[in-house]
């Protein structure tokens, strides 16, 4: 099948080439050439090819038929046996004048004629006995032994000549490979750049301008991927240069980063591979590589945590940037302690700006990186902005100057789908661990360090109580009461609220 589509593609291949040819562009010029395939390959595979064959060679039904008349016999006998037996019984019928002549086969003595011994008389002289029944003879002639032979071992003989036959054509197509390899090459770049064309056209890409200056300005970003997976797409613009090298980017879970990220990286990549990019406006400057390092998984067959896995890949990022590359950190530091991790990702993102020098995007919820900024002079602050509300929040998925003020980590979690009593304990648990931050200049703290003892206020009691009770009538779900269950909540909350006269 694979020689058959060959040679179904060799006109339109020459249909392609009369086109191309047209083109001024010098890449399609030198891809025109090498595009067509010889007109003796076409007629190889035309005459000796079925067009529609088997898909293996050895259930036959792969050559031609013409091709070869050796083969055409075998098919011939093979597929009308049966013709050829009612033709020859017919034929010795008025040959000799016995009418209950039959021609016959059993899988034992093979092709026979059978005679009734009442008509042995007028048996020919070429007839040869083969068995002798109670009351009918049964014979073979020449003729008819010579079909045998040949029918017998027909269906054998068409499948290894058929065999030898499709050999013989493979090795006459190895006088094409130079050709085939150059045509296959000519067909996957007008595969590529058909493909980028397309895009270009339907989704509004724009042609990237290239600059010797280092760096990269880009308008109105968009992921080409993401941005055809949901309707309202956000672009965004990026200016990375001497005086801008690394972005701390913050904000909150769900806001954007990666995905702004990603889109950058792509239309570099895709300007570097000479493709029109998703973008309203993009120049480049020299970048020599991409590197990355994004996502969190394991190689436990190898012995690596995720951490692991993460520092390693940070390592060989360190060791390979350059100022000319391109270097997206996302979350670096986040599988170990706090203190850990923070002091691991100012030290990368300081090498990567002052070291390196490289182009960088840094995502990162350390919101302590953002002083960066002001001791490091070719470091900015980037934040994905949100809105909040009294009960939600809401990502707006824009990147703007400046830094973030938090994560929304708990909103994140609220919204997929954490239990509402789960939700109000980490809130508590946040609100406790900001208020001993303060307190103590800002010292990461035990989570379950017992706290100073407090002074007692009645009206913060108070309002303390007032607020468990709101919870609890916020965490009752009217569709799963009883008419019984409803009253006794009812009856405790009224019992409750009594306690605040």
């Amino acid at each position: 099948r694979e020689l058959a589509s060959l040679r179904d593609c060799i006109p339109s291949l020459n249909v392609l080439t009369e086109n191309i040819q047209k083109l001024a562009a010098p890449l399609l010029a030198n891809t025109a050439e090498k595009l067509p395939l010889p007109q003796s390959l076409y007629d190889l595979l035309d005459k000796s090819i079925k067009k529609e064959p088997n898909t293996f060679i050895r259930d036959g039904g792969v050559i031609a038929e013409g091709y070869s008349a050796e083969l055409d016999d075998l098919r011939a006998i093979k597929d009308h046996g049966g013709k050829f037996l009612v033709e020859y019984e017919a034929k010795e019928k008025e040959r000799t004048g016995i009418p209950t002549l039959r021609v016959e086969f059993n899988s034992v003595h093979g092709y026979f004629i059978e005679v009734s011994k009442a008509q042995i008389d007028k048996v020919p002289d070429n007839y040869r006995r083969r068995q002798t029944l109670k009351n009918v003879e049964r014979y073979i002639t020449p003729e008819l032994k010579e079909f045998e032979d040949k029918a017998v071992s027909a269906e054998e003989r068409s499948k290894a000549l058929e065999k030898q036959l499709f050999d013989e054509v493979v090795e006459e197509c190895k006088k094409y490979v130079t050709e085939l390899f150059e045509s296959a090459h000519a067909v996957s770049v007008l595969d590529a750049l058909s493909s980028l064309a397309t895009h270009a056209d339907l989704y509004r890409w724009v042609k990237p301008e290239f600059t010797l200056n280092p760096g990269i300005d880009i308008k109105g970003a968009r992921h080409p991927v993401v941005e055809r997976t949901i309707e309202n797409y956000v672009p965004n613009d990026c200016e990375l240069s001497a005086q801008r090298k690394l972005h701390i980017i913050t904000g909150p879970n769900m806001g954007g980063k990666s995905t702004y990220m990603r889109s950058i990286a792509l239309i570099v990549l895709l300007a570097y591979s000479g493709s029109f990019v998703p973008a309203d406006y993009a120049e480049i400057g020299p970048i020599d590589k991409i590197l990355t390092r994004i996502g969190a998984a394991d190689d436990l067959v190898r012995g690596l945590s995720t951490f692991m896995v993460e520092m390693t890949e940070t390592a060989s990022i360190l060791r390979q940037a350059t100022d000319r590359s391109l270097v997206l950190m996302d979350e670096v530091g986040r599988g170990t302690s706090t203190f850990d991790g923070l002091s691991l990702a100012a030290a990368i993102a300081e090498d990567l700006a002052v070291n390196r020098q490289c182009f960088t995007l840094f995502a990162t919820h350390y919101f302590e990186l953002t002083q960066l900024e002001k001791t490091v002079p070719n470091v900015v602050n980037m934040h994905v902005a949100a809105a909040e509300t009294n009960r939600d929040i809401v990502f707006l998925h824009e990147i703007r100057e400046g830094a973030a003020n938090q994560s929304y980590g708990i909103a994140v979690a609220k919204l997929a789908g954490i239990p509402r009593n789960v939700i109000r304990g980490a809130s508590k648990v946040l609100e406790k661990l900001e208020e001993r931050a303060a307190q103590t200049d800002d010292r990461q703290l035990d989570l379950f360090c017992a706290p100073a003892e407090p002074q007692f206020d009645p009206a913060a009691e108070k309002e303390t109580e007032l607020n468990e009770l709101l919870d609890k009538i916020e965490d009752i779900d009217l569709d799963d009461l009883s008419p019984r269950q409803a009253w006794e909540a009812l009856a405790e909350l009224q019992k409750t609220a009594k306690q605040f006269r």
